[in-house]
């Protein structure tokens, strides 16, 4: 069995104890991606950020069907994505701090990760309408009102840009976090393709170069999609973060005081921000107490940043557990 934070005494049966090593339901000092943060500190500027795009939203795409520019038409599709990747993460980021209740026991935490792969699956339609409207104005060309298409970019320059700064303390900490921060950036990196694009065409007339920095713009939000999707296709399937590698784990714990092997370990995020470990440890010497597990929480936290460990005391080294093979789970 295992106990909370707060040490319940564990209960032994003839050959094993559990010992629930740690938990950390708030605030973290460290996570597995980086310094992690509390989803709430972020709830203001999903906030701002949400009413922001969803002005410009209706203003770019606005000024969009008048000047008759795909790329402005582009921007304002991928920014109402945006909006609504915008408006999951906060979703995710205030599911994330709901208690654990019935049959959530580890509360709703995971919507982060899961919020993290539904915008990098909502980017990947984003791309493939894109693409499509602008491979198909290459074989039906349109006028373009070059000064307009600048002027909308220049202002979506500095509303993504501003967004994106809401979001830059907590991009190296939180999957859901950083999600957010690569819509807005990739916005504000496209808006000012979309002014270059306008220049052009102020320039030189050729309307053709709309479609291609349309195309261009597909290419940006890809290689930032890229690289969310895989890491939130690998966090769902609860595979060790990148920074712990599993062998030096069992290495640390094999370490340990009166600890004679290791079996059964498994590392894996509870959330964007959050990592959970169990281990099987056998110390032939007996089980050593609650403060050997309480000590053992906190330096997994400290050096792992690890939130909630659990670890069962096996006692017998000859006894066959069902659990020890490396194939069984």
């Amino acid at each position: 069995m295992s106990s909370d934070a707060k040490d319940r005494p564990d209960h032994g049966d003839d050959h094993a104890g559990h010992g629930h090593a740690g938990d950390d339901h708030a605030g973290h000092d460290h996570g597995a991606l980086g310094h992690s943060h509390a989803p709430a500190s972020f709830g203001k500027a999903f906030a701002i950020g949400t009413a922001l795009n969803v002005a410009f939203v209706a203003v770019e795409a606005t000024y969009g069907l008048i000047a008759g520019s795909m790329a402005l038409l582009a921007d304002a599709g991928h920014n109402l994505s945006d909006v609504l990747g915008l408006l999951i993460a906060w979703g995710a980021a205030t599911l994330a701090k709901r208690r654990p209740k019935g049959r959530y026991t580890y509360g709703l935490r995971s919507s982060s990760i899961l919020a993290a792969l539904l915008n990098a699956l909502l980017l990947l339609v984003a791309i493939v309408l894109i693409a499509a409207e602008a491979i198909r104005r290459f074989s039906e060309p349109a006028p373009v009102a070059g000064v307009t298409v600048m002027i909308v970019a220049a202002v979506g320059i500095l509303i993504n840009g501003l967004t994106a700064m809401l979001f830059m303390s907590g991009r190296k900490g939180d999957l859901n976090i950083r999600g957010a921060f690569l819509h807005m950036a990739a916005d504000a990196a496209v808006s000012a393709g979309v002014v270059i694009a306008g220049l052009v065409i102020v320039l030189t007339g050729w309307s053709w170069v709309d479609p291609v920095v349309s195309l261009l713009i597909v290419v940006v939000i890809a290689i930032g999609t890229w690289g969310l999707l895989r890491d939130s296709v690998i966090m769902s399937l609860h595979a060790a973060p990148a920074d712990l590698d599993p062998k030096v784990l069992t290495a640390f714990l094999a370490g340990q005081p009166g600890v004679n092997a290791v079996h059964d370990l498994h590392v894996w995020p509870l959330s964007t921000t959050e990592t959970a470990l169990t281990a099987h440890l056998v110390m032939p010497a007996g089980y050593p107490g609650d403060q050997f597990t309480a000590d053992l929480a906190a330096t997994l936290k400290e050096q792992f940043g690890i939130h909630h460990s659990t670890v069962q005391i096996e006692t017998d080294p000859n006894a066959d557990c069902v659990l020890k093979p490396d194939d069984v789970v």
